[in-house]
């Protein structure tokens, strides 16, 4: 039922827009486009505007909602996301850097930057988090990974305001965007974003048992560091290429999979997998409703998802009890 739901949101993004096309208009070109035919103002707006705008939105959607669900369930805090473990400020420092310094205005430059700032971002929180003979605890991963959020996002501000350049390169992209993203940008983040979901897949069953604590796991034959590690690979990955793509948008990885827990319970291989369908549904809206919500000009899709995701982690915040992982 969510991948009709899915199939029905990419359709109504390709008929929205500054121009409305007829959702059965769209269910044609697409045919032709799929024979080989098709011609027109029409098939120029749906397929080679809206088409790859749709698509990168469902793998960004994808990769962010299901990099938080694996980062939920590895530090066992419902309230963690790639955004409030620092991933995605870490990832958007390193691009603001390959802006400014080494003069990067392509995607396939981004993504490296975008890679290594996610790893960086991601290991330094853990590796922090980790001294001391408390360990890792959800607690202290969340706080440390605001604090380094917060002085990278600071950082970068700082960069792009001394550098106009660079101030001029991140506007958008620092907002979070689908705005003029093409098929060239797709297909140089599709593949990282489809190893980081086999990765997830893979580490789905243990986690099931890393998220009961450390000894249980071990003494249920669940690899803790190995488990780790792959987590860590696949959030690198995930949040990397997403990020790469579309800038930073934050609540996502934290909203779906917590409304995904609400209706399957605590399995993560379920968790994943619905998070997979429902989080490019979530973004899909959020980017049609900032096509229209103030015409003609158009609301960036960060926007959008924090105007949604703010309410939504107060209200999760207010909850006596919070959804178990």
């Amino acid at each position: 039922m969510l991948a009709g739901v899915l199939a029905v949101t990419v359709v109504g993004s390709l008929a929205v827009g500054a121009r409305y096309i007829p959702p059965g208009e769209v269910v044609r070109t697409l045919i032709d486009a799929a024979q080989g035919r098709g011609s027109g103002e029409v098939y120029e707006i749906v397929v080679a505007l809206r088409l790859p705008r749709a698509f990168i939105g469902a793998a960004v959607g994808a990769a962010l909602g299901v990099a938080g669900a694996l980062i939920q369930a590895l530090t066992r805090n419902p309230l963690a996301d790639t955004g409030i473990l620092g991933v995605n400020a870490g990832a958007g420092f390193l691009v603001t850097v390959g802006i400014g310094w080494f003069g990067v205005g392509n995607i396939q430059g981004y993504v490296w930057f975008s890679f290594a700032g996610a790893a960086a971002a991601t290991m330094l929180v853990f590796a922090i988090g980790s001294r001391g003979p408390a360990g890792a605890t959800p607690i202290r991963l969340t706080l440390i990974g605001v604090a380094l959020g917060a002085m990278l996002s600071g950082m970068s501000s700082m960069i792009s305001l001394l550098n106009p350049s660079v101030f001029d390169g991140m506007r958008f992209w620092g907002a979070g965007s689908l705005t003029s993203r093409d098929e060239h940008v797709l297909w140089a983040v599709l593949p990282f974003i489809a190893i980081g979901l086999v990765i997830a897949a893979l580490v789905a069953a243990p986690l099931n048992a890393v998220a009961l604590g450390e000894d249980l796991a071990r003494s249920l034959g669940a690899s803790v560091v190995r488990t780790r590690v792959l987590v860590i690979v696949a959030v690198t990955l995930l949040a990397g290429a997403a990020t790469a793509a579309a800038g930073p948008i934050a609540f996502l990885g934290l909203m779906v999979p917590h409304v995904v827990r609400w209706f399957v319970g605590p399995d993560q291989r379920w968790i994943i997998a619905y998070t997979a369908v429902c989080a490019p549904i979530l973004l899909l809206i959020a980017d049609v409703v900032g096509r229209v919500i103030v015409p003609p000009q158009e609301l960036q899709v960060g926007i959008i998802t924090a105007f949604i995701g703010a309410p939504v982690l107060v209200l999760l915040a207010r909850r006596r009890k919070i959804t178990g992982l």
